[in-house]
């Protein structure tokens, strides 16, 4: 994807080139030089030597995985590859030597190494270095960037002999080897007392500053990194190897780890992309990457994508996906912008990322990056957030209560009973996924219990959560104010509670299914869309309680109706 993005801008560097020397050809004798390189006998064609100087000169990468990066060359090769009709009358078909990427797209560990020069310095710190290692260490870099620089020269100019070529490789290949080992023995010794052969075969070190050093050290890091780190609890790998010095630790997934490992290695004014899943926006273990984000890049964008009905990646389920965009750069102030929460059927997949509408979002909220996409939204959480929280009406130990399932998708599903829920092992009994709330009044949990099912909830459940897991953060956090309710409002939602009880009732489903686990299980299914009326009017009771305008009634009203009113996915074992 890098590389198709690059090409067309390699072509409209060369085209401007011709024009430049066309009128002018000895005040631009550097463009005719480059043009003269374009056009050399060995090239098979123009395409390929674009191709050829982007992969060289612009494109790197690291994965643990080897057979991952074996996979990227491949790819890199058959891009080129099909840019050549094959001519039986020439050597080798008339394509050219493919180019060596071993040293830029290598295996290794992202996260463990030396990534910048201050930590190498770090590693000395407090000890005598009386033969100058520190030194001796960051001029074996250099001379090993010198090495690449030259071994790459070869393959881009086709200057010298073959003999030459790979006695460039060699001593590369000895430089890297060399400066690998040494800095191995230090961080080894550095970090950990378990055997060098095994934690070097364990944790499988990548020292970024070493690898790339005329990157990260002349040019002050990388000028775009993008990636799909790994979605790995840390806890998983810990066995195998542990990090250290990551301010975002306890965010507990390695994708946090990639992220701040990146902004290690990306140079200011430089863009960092990720695609990486949805709780990087909305949940509280991941505030030290959200603030590490607010705190090292001045503009970032969010979007953020359901995995239904259509999802981002097919055959993969539960996959809710953050794309984030950051610029590197230290400001006094962060700016944030985000995207509503995208649905999509799948035939409409190809669409999406040219539909992407982008807001300023100004909210703040602790542990969550709002999914806002339209000033309305933001006009609304502006109107709502004065008033004081659900939470100072919910009491302990009362009679008055309300259930609601913690795994909505299209609607919440709040109710003043329990729903029915048997299986064959345990019997009738409440289902695992209902939780219950108490508040101090009858009246007050009436209320409560209407607005909780209110399309205005499911909003603020959607640009807050995980879209899939109702959390008591969502509920004790909505902003009601119940306590500066006129009466009359408080006994008309009271009055709807009841008729959207009733109305549940009347239009459940008793379903069956069978669970090895469990055996079989019978419970109540709910169709809340089919009690959209009276939802329609817990929205426009609360709008007057809010003050809202009409336009932002019918945001609310309308807040993803072509999704919501389609048919509810039925709750899967994992749910019941």
């Amino acid at each position: 994807a890098a590389m198709n993005i690059l090409e067309p801008l390699y072509e409209a560097c060369l085209q401007r080139m011709e024009e430049f020397v066309a009128v002018q050809p000895k005040k631009h004798k550097f463009f005719a030089q480059v043009l003269a390189k374009v056009k050399a006998a060995e090239h098979p064609n123009r395409e390929y030597f674009i191709y050829k100087s982007i992969i060289l000169n612009n494109l790197y990468g690291v994965d643990i995985m080897h057979e991952a990066v074996e996979i990227a060359k491949l790819r890199l090769f058959l891009k080129l590859v099909a840019t050549v009709e094959p001519d039986y009358k020439k050597p080798n078909l008339g394509l050219e030597p493919l180019p060596d990427v071993d040293y830029n797209i290598r295996a290794g560990n992202t996260l463990i190494g030396y990534a910048s020069e201050a930590e190498i310095d770090r590693a000395f710190a407090g000890q005598l270095d009386f033969d100058n290692d520190a030194g001796k260490l960051k001029e074996r870099c250099e001379q090993v960037a010198m090495a690449f620089n030259r071994y790459k020269g070869f393959q881009l100019d086709g200057a010298g002999d073959y003999h030459e070529f790979h006695q460039a490789k060699a001593e590369l290949e000895e430089r890297l080897a060399q400066l690998n080992q040494d800095l191995n023995l230090l961080l080894h010794k550095q970090t950990t007392n378990i055997k060098y052969d095994n934690w070097l075969q364990s944790h499988q070190p990548f020292h970024w500053f070493a690898e790339f050093y005329e990157i990260i050290h002349d040019r002050g890091g990388f000028d775009v990194i993008i990636g799909n780190p790994p979605y790995v609890e840390y806890n998983q790998v810990k066995k195998q190897y542990s990090i250290k010095n990551y301010s975002t630790e306890s965010c507990g997934n390695l994708y946090a780890y990639v992220i701040e490992r990146s902004t290690l290695i990306l140079r200011k004014q430089g863009y960092i992309g990720m695609i990486v899943q949805l709780p990087i926006v909305c949940t509280d273990r991941m505030i030290p990457l959200q603030n590490h984000l607010k705190k090292h890049y001045s503009k970032n964008y969010f979007s953020t994508y359901d995995d239904r009905p259509g999802k981002l990646f097919d055959g993969l389920e539960h996959i809710r996906a953050t794309i984030f965009i950051s610029k590197h750069e230290v400001l006094n102030s962060s700016t944030v912008f985000t995207t509503k929460y995208y649905r999509w059927q799948t035939e409409f997949r190809s669409y999406i990322f040219s539909d992407i509408k982008y807001v300023n979002s100004i909210s703040v909220f602790t542990g969550s990056i709002p999914k806002i996409g339209h000033t309305i939204h933001e006009n609304i959480i502006n109107k709502i957030k004065s008033f004081n929280s659900a939470s100072n009406y919910i009491s302990k130990n009362t009679k008055h209560v309300m259930y609601y399932h913690n795994a909505p998708q299209y609607w919440i599903r709040a109710t003043n009973f329990i729903p029915y829920f048997w299986n064959e092992r345990d019997g009738k009994k409440p289902s695992s996924q209902v939780r219950s709330l108490t508040f101090s009044q009858q009246q007050i949990s009436m209320a409560m219990n209407s607005i909780y099912n209110s399309t205005l909830f499911y909003l603020w459940f959607i640009m807050l959560s995980d879209c899939r897991h109702l959390n008591a953060r969502e509920i004790e956090s909505f902003p009601i104010g119940i306590g500066k309710m006129e009466n009359s409002l408080i006994n008309r939602l009271n009055d709807l509670n009841t008729e959207l009880m009733n109305n549940y009732i009347q239009n459940k489903d008793r379903k069956i299914t069978f669970y090895k686990t469990t055996g079989k299980v019978e419970y109540d299914e709910f169709y809340p869309r089919f009690s959209k009326d009276i939802i329609d009017q817990i929205d426009s009771i609360l709008a007057k309680h809010y003050g809202f305008t009409p336009e932002e009634l019918d945001f609310i009203i309308n807040y993803d109706i072509k999704y919501r009113m389609g048919k509810e996915l039925e709750w899967d074992e994992e749910e019941v």
